[in-house]
């Protein structure tokens, strides 16, 4: 250890140095070392022309015969990279060739490098497409990483229509359909039809009518139906036509007229029911606002005429927001007399929209329910039937009918019971009002009888016989 003993600076940071670094121990470093890649990790060249070219050799090896060509894809995924290369795969399989973006072709002038042996190359027929159709299926499920690729590589197609003839149009449409009813495809891909440059052409609705008889060739209606509303494309449907085009008597004459009108029909249910979704919500505002019954009155009845709504319908929204524009107690000795104020309210309005006998019986089903599902309701439910039937809201034959075959099955025995004694007491009420009509009905026959033998008397000249009538009493 060096000991300095004057105070030369130099000396000082030469200390400085030699007790901070040189008498520490150095670490050892290995020079020369070389790492290498290992292969696996090394980064092969995208190739696609080098694909393409064997996938296109093979295609025309196999020719027509759908089986070797599925073959061929079969083993040829072991030795190329169809994970990396999907999406030219599938250019090659349905148009012939590699697309550049829109939908040109990109080798269209090199004959070598297109094939005829692909989707758009084969016969416009049905059965052609279902066993392409077919070939695709297995590929997927063989190489089921392939799954979303095809999905986006269909969207893709679906963007490039305008690139394609007629003819390759209504094959795609055929093959995407029979596709779509197998399950391979989703209904969400269909979200490209709503693409505006397809759109104003016209091209997205002569497609979509294609695809959709292709389906429907395939499946029923409900399960087309079930499949667009899963994918929530029920209430898009109309954006297949330009905006001033855009309304349901249009589709449903379009779709008609392709002899497709169970779709047109499922348009019509989902734009009702969307137009119900809004009148509740604009009815439940209403009565929270306590609005007169007459204003409300009104603005149902133009809802009704506008949208054409029947009236079954509005008692069924009516009774839903009436029961809840209130906060009901939670003591069941308490809300049975709550009800019966708060709905005597709007008697005179559930009155004007229960004219109908098949809305007097769903006016009757919703209490039924109503009160089955909220326990502290239960025991009211006879009267508020008692309560609708002296407000005029409902008529002994609806109440009647109800309580004979058109009840639901929710607390069934629990409202029968309830509704036992009023309901003999109207069969009793019916049958003495039958036996009064028949009574009225004798009367009526007995003197239609006098006045008949009163002209037949006149007419001989009796003047005392033609008095006779005037004179008669009817019998008590």
């Amino acid at each position: 250890m060096f000991v300095f003993t004057n105070n030369n600076p130099i000396l000082i940071f030469i200390a400085f140095i030699y007790r901070n670094f040189m008498n520490k121990h150095q670490k050892p470093v290995l020079t020369g070392q070389r790492f290498k890649t290992r292969k696996r990790d090394e980064k092969e060249k995208f190739e696609p022309t080098v694909f393409r070219d064997t996938i296109i050799q093979g295609l025309n090896e196999a020719g027509n015969e759908l089986e070797s060509v599925a073959k061929f894809l079969d083993t040829t995924g072991s030795r190329l990279d169809y994970r990396r290369y999907a999406d030219t795969l599938f250019d090659i399989l349905i148009a012939g060739s590699m697309l550049a973006p829109g939908g040109t072709r990109i080798d269209d002038g090199d004959k070598t490098k297109v094939t005829v042996h692909c989707v758009f190359g084969a016969n416009e027929d049905y059965e052609t497409m279902r066993n392409y159709a077919q070939v695709f299926s297995k590929l997927i499920r063989r190489y089921k990483y392939l799954e979303k690729a095809f999905e986006e590589e269909i969207k893709k197609l679906l963007l490039f229509l305008k690139a394609f003839s007629e003819a390759e149009q209504t094959k795609l449409a055929v093959l995407t359909g029979i596709l779509l009813a197998g399950g391979t495809l989703p209904a969400t891909i269909l979200t490209s039809l709503f693409t505006e440059n397809i759109v104003k052409e016209g091209i997205s609705a002569s497609f979509a009518v294609k695809l959709f008889k292709a389906w429907m060739s395939e499946k029923d209606a409900n399960s087309v139906t079930s499949s667009l509303r899963k994918a929530n494309l029920d209430k898009r449907l109309l954006e297949l036509f330009p905006t001033n085009r855009q309304t349901v008597e249009h589709f449903s004459k379009y779709f008609t007229d392709a002899d497709l009108k169970e779709l047109s029909d499922f348009l019509r249910v989902q734009q009702s029911l969307g137009t119900r979704k809004e009148l509740q919500k604009e009815l439940q505002e209403r009565l929270s606002e306590e609005c007169p019954i007459k204003e409300i009155v009104i603005y149902l009845k133009e809802e009704m005429k506008r949208s054409g709504i029947p009236e079954p319908a509005v008692i069924g929204l009516l009774w839903t927001c009436v029961m809840n524009a209130v906060e009901w107690n939670k003591k069941e000795e308490l809300v049975a007399e709550q009800a019966l104020k708060h709905l005597k309210q709007y008697s005179p309005l559930l009155a004007v929209f229960s004219t109908q006998g098949q809305s007097e019986l769903v006016l009757l089903q919703k209490v039924q329910e109503y009160c089955y599902d909220n326990i502290h309701f239960m025991k009211a439910f006879q009267k508020i039937v008692v309560l609708f039937y002296k407000a005029d809201v409902l008529g002994e034959e609806a109440i009647l009918k109800w309580y004979k075959e058109a009840h639901v099955a929710k607390g069934k025995s629990v409202f029968l019971d309830q509704m036992k004694k009023f309901v003999e007491w109207l069969q009793n009420a019916e049958e003495e009002k039958t036996q009064n009509r028949s009574l009225k009905e004798k009367r009526t026959e007995r003197r239609s009888g006098l006045q008949t033998s009163g002209m037949k008397a006149a007419s001989a000249g009796s003047l005392r016989a033609t008095s006779r009538p005037c004179c008669v009493e009817e019998p008590v």
